[in-house]
């Protein structure tokens, strides 16, 4: 099978004919906002095979349509039937004045947590390594190697730590 990107307001059309939607993101971003009705499946657990081939047609979507282009032969092989993706994904959705589901007492999701402290920790250890001390590039020079460590390994500490934060285990709670 293949998958056709789709715009938001034919995907709504399908979703209100009875077309299944699919939300492949994480449960921390399907928490916080979300498209009425969508079905998490985080790519991440993503099954072999979601529906049967004379189900109704499936759209998949992501927070901008990335997530969903470069899983698209994964996805087709999981469909069955007719496949979708929602071009632009939730983003896209929200452009089009479409509605979701928000929960702003949710944390934000833990990649954009961990881009805004790492990216906090960078300028500080750069700021002070300018004005006080060379010695201070190393902390960048840290934050750099722990970024490289989790996208060569899938494994990344800072995740680990935030999700230790009160914030994020009272979202899991």
């Amino acid at each position: 099978m293949t998958i056709r990107s789709i715009d938001p307001r034919e995907a709504k059309r399908l979703v209100d004919d009875g077309a299944l939607l699919v939300d492949v993101r994480e449960p921390d971003e399907h928490a916080r906002e979300r498209i009425y009705g969508a079905r998490l499946v985080p790519l991440s657990r993503f099954p072999a095979t979601l529906v049967r081939q004379d189900g109704p047609p499936v759209i998949f979507h992501c927070r901008s349509g990335g997530r969903t282009a470069a899983a698209v032969e994964q996805l087709a092989a999981a469909t069955g039937g007719d496949g979708y993706m929602l071009g632009g994904g939730i983003a896209a959705w929200k452009a089009a004045g479409l509605p979701v589901l928000r929960d702003h007492r949710k944390p934000i999701e833990m990649m954009r947590q961990v881009q805004i402290v790492a990216g906090i920790l960078v300028l500080i250890g750069v700021g002070l390594g300018a004005t006080v001390d060379p010695k201070f590039y190393a902390l960048s020079g840290f934050v750099g190697a722990g970024l490289v460590f989790a996208g060569a390994t899938g494994t990344c500490g800072m995740a680990r730590l935030l999700a230790l934060a009160p914030w994020n285990k009272a979202a899991q709670a």
